[in-house]
């Protein structure tokens, strides 16, 4: 992961401030950095959206495809996910340095969506056991600014909001072979529900408190972070600790309320700001640089 040097005096500053509910750039500890969100900037996928956080810039893009599937569930699709860690967002990524990052966070979205409840994955199913459609969410690092997880699940959310799957209708002949056939109409398609598709609050303790989306400074006067995949209603659906350091229960329970309290203000935020620029149309204009 990208990486800061501080002299002790920079992070005795970075904490003390931290200390007073008062960071650098002004923010309180359970602020947010202005978020930039948008959706469809890539023309050749089911759906993609671009999410900056600070310097923290994000490109995912969903492809659906057909695929077969999985044994254990034969009545449901899945997601695919492979993170691109591009050497332009930090010198330490070049050959195969972003290698170990981009697998922890594939991971990571394994992990977060490894829940019934977060993508009805039955309506993916086609044909029980034999067609069903497969997702491929690609994410690509563009820049880092810190707070990686939380921008990355920001943007999955929102791309996969703007997703449109073709419906398709499987026709049986009468020697009972089956045939699928695909919609020409191109909004004639299907809408994934991302009401309960879960955001990563990453809480990052520095001294004895705890902040928010912290920067690459911040970041690097903190041992231990606390990676909290919340819903739209605050319910936490899964945990993990990154970092050298350790935390006490009562650290982990505060931060794990905290978290509630942000990731419900995070999704009722996100959830405004999508539904607002689809009500926009096609004519909507595109004010980043893929637009």
């Amino acid at each position: 992961m990208a990486s800061v040097a501080l002299s002790e005096a920079e992070k005795v500053y970075i904490v003390h401030g931290v200390q007073e509910d008062l960071r650098v750039d002004g923010r309180a500890c359970e602020d947010y950095r202005c978020v930039e969100v948008e959706t469809d900037v890539v023309s050749n996928t089911s759906g993609s959206a671009r999410v900056k956080l600070g310097h923290t810039d994000i490109l995912v893009g969903v492809k659906a495809e057909m695929g077969t599937p999985k044994l254990e569930k034969p009545n449901e699709g899945y997601l695919e996910f492979f993170v691109d860690c591009s050497a332009n967002a930090t010198p330490e990524f070049e050959g195969r340095g972003g290698d170990d990052l981009g697998t922890e966070i594939a991971n990571t979205l394994y992990r977060i969506f490894n829940n019934k409840s977060s993508v009805d994955l039955r309506s993916l199913c086609i044909s029980p056991r034999e067609h069903c459609w497969v997702l491929y969410v690609d994410v690509l690092l563009l820049e880092c600014g810190g707070n990686l997880f939380d921008a990355i699940s920001i943007a999955v959310k929102a791309a996969l909001f703007n997703t449109r799957i073709p419906r398709v209708r499987v026709l049986e002949d009468e020697e009972g072979a089956k045939d699928i056939e695909l919609s020409d109409d191109p909004y004639d398609c299907i809408r994934l529900s991302v009401e309960n598709v879960p955001c990563i609050v990453t809480l990052c303790k520095i001294g004895c408190r705890h902040v928010v989306d912290a920067t690459l400074q911040e970041e690097a006067c903190s041992l231990a972070s606390l990676l909290v995949s919340v819903t739209s209603k605050g319910v936490v659906t899964c945990m993990r600790k990154v970092g050298k350091g350790s935390l006490d229960p009562e650290s982990i329970f505060e931060m794990m309320e905290s978290s509630k309290r942000v990731g419900k203000v995070l999704h009722m935020s996100l959830q405004n700001i999508l539904h607002k620029e689809e009500s926009l149309g096609p004519k909507r204009p595109k004010v980043g640089f893929l637009g």
